[in-house]
Order: structure tokens, then C-alpha cells, then sequence
């Protein structure tokens, strides 16, 4: 039997106008903004999916909190439609208001239902927040999003890097969160009925160190990026 994941009042809800100063207030040692790494993310997904030669039409932004995940999906997928769900109504208001488009839905996670017909699953930065007792339902229900053979692009925050652990805790909504490992997060799509297709590490080099993110893709395998993406597919 499976269930919905949980849909109790989120922490988040007393961040959805001020969410992105909080953020700032964490990410401004890397010196960069939420738009440089959500940005990042996309674009590093989106060549892994022309390698596979994978077009999604259909794509669910899970946890998408404020959206602007979601509005870079929709700029790099431009034949996609997505709708990004999330447990915070607040936030999926200023996501409406800031990214709402004929092409780009928001929706509660609880109004969604899973009936198979989504081509590309993303989520980024939620698993950590999700109680683990709680995150094999999630994953189901992202499964049962998902189409035979859907892909799920999961990015998680890296708590092998010390810059991340650092990050994290200038946080306030990511202060005590715990933290999912790539091993970990691996084990918890394969025991969900994914197939782990690859592990990318990304964001090596803070922006003093720009001139050095040209060799970024030759680190990716390394454990060293201060988010990692785990692509699987719905087996």
C-alpha cells in the first residue's frame, strides 16, 4: 500500500515572501545567487538528456517551492509543459505570481495525482527537509508520477563538502535538516524501482575561483561539487 507524502503544515510557508533573502543570506560565500545555481542545475541536466536523446514534453518540478526551478525548466525545455508542486501554498503563490505561465503550472502536492504520464520528474534541495521515515513515499509517488521509463533527476545538497555544511547552516529553513548522502540517495531510488543511470557532482569553485570552472565537468564523478544530481529511470 502506498501513501501521499506528507502534507502537515510546511516550515516553509513562513518563508514564501522572504525566501529568497534567507537563501541570499547562506549562498553569498560563494558569491553568487540562487539564480546562477538554479540555473547551473538546468543546464547540466538538460546535456545529460540530449546524450540520451531524451526530449520530455511533460515535466513535474517536485517541491518546487517559490518556482524558479521551474521557470529555468521550461526556458531550456521549450517544447515542455511543467507543473512544479509543492506542500507550501504561500510559496506556490509567489511562485504564480513570479513564474506562472501558459506553459508553467503550480499546483499543492495533494492536488496532484500520479497517474503516469510524466516524462521528466526534477526536484532539488527537498529530500534533506523531508523526515526520513517519510522519503520512500515520496519517491513513490514521484514513481507513480512518472511514465514506464520517466526519468527522475534528483539533486541533493552535498554534505561530504564542508562548504556546503557551512552553507547550510547560515540557512534559517536549513538548520538541522538532515542531510541524504549520495550512497544514501542512491540506495532510496534503487529500493523505490529506479534503475541509477549516473552521479554528478557540481558547483566545485566558488566564484573567486571562476576562471577555474572550466574544468568543472572533468570533476563531476568526483565527490567534490557542492550538489550532486543522481539520474535514474522509472524501471
Amino acid at each position: 500500500m502506498t501513501r501521499e507524502p506528507a502534507n502537515s503544515e510546511p516550515a516553509f510557508d513562513a518563508y514564501a515572501t522572504d525566501y529568497d533573502r534567507a537563501l541570499a543570506q547562506g549562498i553569498a560565500v560563494s558569491g553568487e545567487d540562487k539564480e546562477y545555481f538554479a540555473a547551473g542545475r538546468v543546464r547540466w541536466l538538460a546535456q545529460r538528456l540530449k546524450e540520451l536523446g531524451e526530449h520530455p514534453r511533460n515535466i513535474l518540478d517536485f517541491g518546487c517551492g517559490t518556482g524558479t526551478g521551474s521557470r529555468f525548466l521550461a526556458e531550456n525545455f521549450s517544447e515542455a509543459n511543467v507543473l512544479g508542486v509543492d506542500v507550501s501554498g504561500p510559496s506556490l503563490e509567489t511562485a504564480r505570481r513570479a513564474h506562472g505561465s501558459a506553459r508553467v503550472r503550480f499546483a499543492l502536492t495533494s492536488e496532484h495525482r500520479p497517474v503516469g504520464g510524466i516524462d521528466l520528474a526534477f526536484c532539488n534541495g527537498v529530500f534533506h527537509h523531508i523526515p526520513p521515515a517519510e522519503r520512500a513515499a515520496a519517491v513513490d509517488f514521484v514513481r507513480r508520477s512518472l511514465r514506464p521509463g520517466g526519468l527522475f533527476a534528483l539533486w541533493e545538497n552535498n554534505p561530504w563538502n564542508p562548504g556546503t555544511r557551512y552553507v547550510m547552516s547560515r540557512i534559517p529553513f536549513d538548520r538541522g535538516a538532515i542531510t541524504l548522502t549520495p550512497p544514501g540517495a542512491r540506495q532510496l531510488l534503487g529500493g523505490g524501482g529506479f534503475e541509477i543511470l549516473r552521479t554528478d557532482f557540481l558547483f566545485v569553485f566558488p566564484r573567486i575561483l571562476g576562471w577555474l570552472r572550466g574544468i568543472e565537468p572533468w570533476l563531476a564523478r568526483w565527490p567534490l561539487g557542492a550538489q550532486y544530481l543522481v539520474l535514474c529511470r522509472h524501471t
